[in-house]
């Protein structure tokens, strides 16, 4: 059984890149401490003794997935904002994100010249903590070491112009991780968790996602269920599962803040590449 009610990360410090737990209460980072371990978030830690004030050192993205597996419409209302169309007409659907769209908090999502409409979509985020395949629904957490957010940054003039994802959510930097991964997974209530995004832009800050996991059409379990009946996942493999909708257009200045209370906060400020 994996320790529970823990919080994993990973930061740069000027000694390199070290996982770590992190240790206080809430998300303001100059009450926080992080505490180097050994090895990584998927064993019992084990501290090494050094220790840095949350605010002093870079808080990467917790994992290094080998592959991000995201589910695709899986908001009614969210289909219905992108596709003009009904989830029943539209069901979930299963795409990849490569690891290199992958950045932590604070980095810059790029946006390449011929990426012309680019959105954020605030997504909660299941990090697998060991290999798995076919794992039944009703076994989910056996296989899960926490959770945490994604922003699946979505680019919709390819992801229509192209007629499959890859290149319109693949691009480097559409896939922002963090803050961290929490592992209380038996305490946090996924099928009731508030997902909230705010744009901030022309130094106006709007709340543009405010929805409830709750709206998920394929449940956490089924979700896993039907990924890893399809494919093994690896530990620090992570499951993007859908986003509600609400979202809207980034452009060069602005900065995008996803929330998702009892895990924390992710935000990075957008830039043209």
């Amino acid at each position: 059984m994996y320790n529970e009610g823990m919080r994993f990360g990973r930061i740069a410090t000027p000694d390199g890149m070290c996982f770590c737990t992190i240790e206080g209460e809430g998300d303001d980072f100059s009450q926080l401490t992080a505490k180097e371990i050994k090895d990584t978030p998927f064993t019992e830690p084990e501290y090494t003794g050094r220790e840095w004030p949350l605010n002093e050192v870079k808080l990467l993205a917790p994992v290094l997935p080998s592959k991000v597996v995201a589910i695709g419409r899986n908001y009614a209302d969210h289909v219905e904002e992108v596709f003009a169309k009904s989830a029943e007409s539209l069901p979930p659907t299963l795409f990849l994100k490569p690891p290199t769209s992958v950045v932590g908090p604070g980095a810059p999502i790029r946006i390449p010249d011929f990426a012309t409409k680019v959105e954020f979509e605030g997504e909660l985020a299941v990090v697998i903590g060991r290999p798995c395949k076919n794992v039944k629904a009703a076994n989910w957490k056996s296989v899960v070491r926490g959770f945490t957010i994604i922003n699946d940054v979505s680019s919709r003039d390819l992801q229509f112009a192209d007629g499959q994802w890859a290149r319109a959510k693949g691009i480097d930097t559409f896939g922002p991780l963090g803050p961290w991964i929490e592992t209380d997974i038996n305490t946090i209530n996924v099928d009731d968790l508030d997902i909230k995004a705010r744009l901030t832009h022309d130094s106006v800050t709007e709340l543009k996602q405010d929805s409830n996991s709750e709206q998920m059409i394929m449940k956490m379990g089924e979700i896993i269920e039907f990924v890893t009946a399809s494919m093994t996942l690896l530990p620090g493999d992570v499951i993007a599962t859908g986003s509600p909708a609400g979202t809207a257009a980034m452009f060069d200045g602005d900065f995008i803040e996803i929330e998702i209370p009892g895990i924390g906060k992710l935000g990075n400020p957008v830039v043209n590449a």
